[in-house]
């Protein structure tokens, strides 16, 4: 899949393509229906599926002041395009200048000009461009082919939403949460330097930072890991939060890596929680840490011998 930035000409391989417009934060169930209707369209028409998004994302710009709220940060989005037959991304910089772009404006710079957009497919409520002036019937009455599905709603799940998914992250709800995703949610990062107080207690931890990505609940869970360009998981007790036991200001995710030995430093891992354990606790002491990490590795064996990566 290709990937390209606005501020640059589309390929001219690209023009004319059936576009999908929307932020895709999460690539859930509901999206991936909307993107199998667009990939059949593009296959009948003989030509490319693009998605058109928006980085950042529009929230961050109007809300700055926000938590991390991403299901899906950029990287781990177009992979998961990648997956449900997207040929190329499109990013259109979001800054003031477009916020407050018109609705024609949109159509014609974006949509005609930059992307030459043979098709358009939006969700039946889609809205767009200064003040959501823009809907799916001005697109059609300014000559844009488009297809609008109504509300995808699947009988088990209901209405499936990235705001649903959200929720169920920051309840712990890992497993209902992937099951609404309809693949398994994961936290991606580089290993950074960390305090190395794991290291004194026998129990050192590659750190990531969660960076613009959701905070799930804060407590331990069972993990599968893996490091970017290697195929094997392994398996880990996680620690994501703040540590209370150190006092540790800001959200992060530190992996124990179980039966592993070797050096994370600036590795990219790709870390998957399947069940939260516990919640984050404050110890009386050292000891008493070291015995609940003891329990919470057993627990993890246990856990993940039922659910293989």
């Amino acid at each position: 899949m290709d990937f390209f930035n606005l501020s640059s000409p589309l390929p001219l391989q690209y023009r004319n393509a059936v576009v999908v417009i929307g932020n895709f934060d999460a690539v859930h169930r509901g999206h991936q229906m909307l993107l199998a209707q667009a990939r059949a369209w593009a296959t009948s028409l003989q030509t490319s599926l693009i998605v058109l998004t928006f980085e950042p994302h529009p929230r961050r710009l109007f809300r700055p002041d926000d938590l991390p709220f991403r299901v899906t940060p950029l990287a781990v989005k177009c992979e998961r395009l990648r997956e449900f037959g997207v040929d190329a991304v499109a990013v259109l910089p979001f800054d003031w200048d477009v916020a407050q772009q018109s609705a024609g404006d949109f159509m014609q710079l974006i949509l005609r000009d930059a992307l030459g957009a043979r098709g358009i497919v939006v969700g039946h409520d889609f809205h767009f461009a200064h003040n959501r002036t823009g809907n799916v019937d001005m697109l059609r009455s300014c000559g844009f082919d488009v297809q609008a599905p109504a509300l995808f709603i699947d009988e088990r799940h209901g209405v499936i939403s990235a705001t649903r998914v959200r929720g169920l992250l920051q309840a712990g709800a890992i497993k209902e949460a992937n099951d609404l995703l309809g693949w398994p949610w994961e936290i991606r990062g580089e290993v950074g330097h960390g305090d190395k107080r794991g290291r004194t207690i026998g129990y050192p931890t590659a750190n990531v930072a969660l960076g613009e990505t959701i905070h799930p609940a804060y407590g331990v869970y069972a993990t599968w890991v893996r490091v970017e360009g290697d195929e094997m998981w392994m398996k880990a007790a996680t620690n994501i939060g703040i540590r209370p036991m150190f006092e540790v200001q800001i959200g992060l995710v530190e992996a124990y890596l179980l039966d592993f030995t070797g050096d994370l430093y600036g590795k990219t891992l790709h870390i998957r929680p399947v069940q939260k354990i516990r919640d984050e606790m404050k110890f009386a002491s050292l000891d008493l840490l070291v015995a609940q990490i003891e329990q919470d590795c057993a627990a993890v064996r246990m856990i993940l011998v039922e659910n293989v990566c």
